[in-house]
This record gives C-alpha cells, structure tokens and sequence, in this order.
C-alpha cells in the first residue's frame, strides 16, 4: 500500500484523502496515519508546489553547477555538501558519478547573482577543485510535468 500511496501523492499531493483512500480500498483513516508514519520516518520530507516562473512577473535565473571536489581525509563528500547546500540559493545538491562529483541546481535573480555565487562562495570552499555553470534557458518538463502544453493544430484539412 504505502508505494501506491506515495506514487499518488508524489503526482499530486493536493488530492482528498477520501479520494485516495477509495481509490487504495481503505480507510481514510488509514492513509492519514499511513502518511503521519511516513513523515516520520524521513520517507516523505515534504509537499511543494511546482510553479512556471516563466508566466510571472518574477525575475529567476536557474543554474546547474557541476562541482569537482578532493575532499580531505577524514572528511568525506557529505561534509562537503552539506557545506554547499546550507547556502539558501541552493535549492538542489545531489552527489553524482561522472566527470564531477556535486551537482549544484541554483537560484538567483540575475545572471551576475548566479555567477557571483559561484566566484565568491563556492570557489572559496578549500575541497573544490573546479565548476561548471550551465544556465538554465528554458524548463520544457520539470518533476514529470509539461511545462507548456503543445497548441492544438485548429487548421481544417483541406484536400483538392
């Protein structure tokens, strides 16, 4: 029950419980306390709202940054992320395999803001070794969603 649960929520974490507990045959009791369980345990860390910044007024600008680190002995790739992901710009920071070792995904209101972020704190820390900003021009599906729906072609056929 709990993997259907959290495949419900995680596409839509806004949906009655009494809708879920119909659609898993049980009580909605039971997936209340089923979720409280999972909070609990860290399974479910939290409920955000995706939003296309794009159709706002709102100025972001969204980086990935690929960090390469030599992290010293005795203190190991978790330190050194935890260093990075407790600046508030961060909104991502993943360890990854590859030519880098840390993923950084970065928010700011301009490109200079990103790109200072990256000279002035994250070049500063003594295990990284070098980065790579890419900035992000435009979502086109983000968390299993389409940003922006395809128009309809409303053209009629037209044959000889």
């Amino acid at each position: 029950m709990r993997e259907q649960l959290l495949s419900i929520i995680e596409k839509n974490s806004r949906i009655d419980l009494k809708e879920v507990a119909i659609i898993l045959g049980c009580e909605e009791e039971t997936v209340i306390n089923e979720l409280q369980e999972m909070e609990e345990e860290g399974i479910i860390c939290g409920y955000h709202t995706m939003i296309n910044w794009d159709k706002t007024n709102v100025d972001k600008v969204m980086a990935l940054i690929e960090v390469r680190v030599t992290p010293q002995r005795g203190r190991g790739f978790d330190q050194v992320a935890e260093r990075i992901y407790q600046y508030p710009e961060v909104s991502s920071c993943y360890l990854m395999s590859g030519a880098y070792d840390i993923m950084v995904i970065l928010e700011g209101k301009t490109l200079k803001e990103v790109a200072g972020f990256v000279t002035d704190k994250l070049s500063t820390i003594d295990d990284v070794t070098s980065t790579a900003t890419h900035f992000i021009l435009k979502k086109y599906k983000d968390h299993g969603t389409v940003m922006k729906k395809r128009k309809k072609d409303e053209r009629e056929v037209f044959t000889p």
